[in-house]
């Protein structure tokens, strides 16, 4: 006779884990690092190492000797904190920065909840926010540094200008100047902040590069589409609908960016696919993952056209973090087996 044997679910069990879903991500984070490594040389491996270092150590600690539990940093995730953390930082940031933001990050955001899957808001995006709070001349300091490329990994180059393109615009729509003016003084091209971007973080100088992450993710199946596209698509309708109307109506002086300066400039692009996708911190449904995108968008684009920060992606994330029991309890999945 065949014994029955009876104990609690899951009795599926899947192939896929933490660690292997958290190396996806470090693989798909790759281009985007080394592009970095790249345009902004031996500081940005400064900042890399002192990010990874302090955040993975940070978990170490506090599950070895504060919780008193095995050490869980063999699931990668504090890995995937540290290069995410990292990537929000300016090439510039000396490494106690980047210590101070994975306590915030690891410390704090994650381990005061309970670790991994219980924390409300994303690690590396809090890290971030709080570091721009508390050292906004840091956090802000876009100076020109030396990178590798175009020196035979023997010399150095200029990698970025000293300002983010929507610093700029913002600081000369200010000013007076038109849109026209600003462009063509600092030069601007779609084709360079498509392939490696005028200033900004470590993680934003490239967008082909987090578009080829992006895709690695669908691929391997570790996120879904609906909350990236969602909020794409929220930033170029909301700034398409200004840009035209300033268009047609304000031919004279536009002062509203088209929606492709939007997409490719600032963290969009870095947020929406790597931090605003994070399995603990975004909603489980499709339909609730669309109204967290939408959500993001319009946060983001009003503090770019209303607020006083000239960008908005991580504060939106943030908000929308906080929302996302509520659209859980709002769109509420349908039980395993139903129809």
């Amino acid at each position: 006779m065949n014994k029955l044997l009876v104990s609690p679910s899951p009795h599926i069990h899947s192939p896929l884990s933490t660690k292997r879903l958290m190396l996806d991500v470090v693989i798909a984070l790759i281009p985007s690092v080394i592009v970095s490594l790249l345009f902004y040389g031996w500081h940005a491996v400064i900042v890399l190492a002192s990010s990874l270092f302090f955040c993975v150590a940070t978990e170490y600690v506090v599950t070895k000797y504060l919780m008193k539990k095995p050490s869980t940093i063999g699931d990668m995730s504090a890995v995937v904190t540290g290069i995410l953390l990292a990537l929000n930082l300016p090439p510039t940031a000396p490494w106690w920065i980047a210590m101070i933001g994975a306590f915030v990050a690891i410390g704090v955001t994650k381990m005061t909840f309970g670790g991994l899957g219980q924390n409300l808001f994303n690690p590396a995006i809090t890290g971030r926010v709080f570091l721009l709070i508390s050292f906004p001349a840091i956090m802000t300091n876009w100076d020109p540094v030396k990178g590798f490329i175009n020196a035979g990994f023997t010399g150095a180059v200029d990698a970025t200008s000293g300002e983010t393109p929507l610093e700029i615009v913002k600081e000369g729509l200010a000013q007076g100047l038109s849109l026209d003016q600003i462009y063509a003084e600092h030069g601007f091209d779609y084709m360079e902040m498509f392939f490696t971007n005028i200033g900004g973080s470590a993680g934003e100088i490239s967008a082909i590069a987090i578009l080829i992450g992006f895709i690695y993710l669908l691929a391997r199946k570790v996120i879904r589409p609906h909350i990236t596209l969602s909020i794409w698509a929220t930033v170029i309708v909301f700034s398409g609908i200004f840009w035209l109307v300033d268009l047609l109506w304000m031919k004279d002086v536009t002062v509203y960016t088209d929606p492709l300066f939007q997409l490719l400039t600032g963290g969009v692009l870095l947020g929406s696919v790597f931090m605003a996708t994070d399995y603990v911190t975004s909603p489980m449904s499709d339909k609730g993952g669309i109204i967290f995108g939408i959500g993001i968008g319009l946060i983001t684009m009003l503090i770019r056209y209303f607020g006083s920060y000239p960008e908005g992606m991580s504060f939106a994330i943030l908000l929308m973090n906080s929302t996302v029991p509520l659209i859980n309890k709002f769109c509420k999945q349908k039980k395993f087996g139903r129809a």
